[in-house]
């Protein structure tokens, strides 16, 4: 057997991204095919996850030798933190305002500031900010409208190469034209109900 075990940690961690995806879904009623509740949709999504997780991991038991390379001590340690202090921010999001007292908001609340606290170890820094950009655009959508949204995500995004932080104009160029395109392709031609500005419903 020639185990990949970088393909076979990927695996699992889909499979788990999965399983708290359709545990954290159980909040929202499904409906059915024909009448889609809100939970449909994000329900299919997950299961797709899970087997291509599944998938994954099937392969990794043949496409090796690839060994997992050593964490340092700054990137164990940092990882046991951002769980401790995402878990720590996700019980006390409530106490910020009711938005934080639905499941999702909090639990991505708690991963926002899990993901940060883990980008301090520059092994993390990269998946860390990626998936910290995806926290804050959930979690800024609703409230903060689109664009808001679109504008802390690039923002987050920037932050995990050291390239784009050292040309700030490169990143504001990519901000505007990214913004004008998600307006143009979301709100003008497929007339996507959500909104652009804070506050316009």
């Amino acid at each position: 057997m020639k185990l990949n075990a970088k393909d076979l940690a990927s695996g699992a961690l889909l499979i788990l991204i999965a399983a708290v995806g359709l545990w954290l879904n159980e909040d929202h009623a499904l409906g059915s095919a024909r009448r889609m509740g809100p939970g449909y949709m994000p329900m299919l999504v997950f299961w797709i996850l899970m087997g291509l997780g599944v998938l994954v991991v099937v392969l990794s038991l043949f496409s090796g030798p690839d060994p997992l390379q050593r964490w340092t001590g700054l990137e164990s340690g940092m990882l046991v933190l951002a769980v401790v202090v995402g878990t720590a921010a996700w019980w006390i999001s409530p106490l910020f305002g009711s938005f934080f007292e639905s499941t999702y908001n909090g639990v991505g609340f708690g991963m926002l500031v899990g993901l940060l606290v883990m980008c301090w170890a520059a092994g993390w820094r990269l998946i860390g900010y990626i998936n910290a950009a995806m926290c804050a655009f959930s979690l800024l959508l609703e409230k903060g409208g689109l664009m808001i949204a679109l504008i802390a995500t690039i923002f987050i995004c920037a932050l995990a190469e050291p390239e784009h932080r050292q040309r700030p104009l490169g990143v504001l160029g990519v901000t505007i034209f990214l913004l004008a395109l998600c307006w143009w392709v979301f709100i003008k031609q497929l007339d996507i109900r959500v909104a652009v500005w804070p506050n316009q419903y």
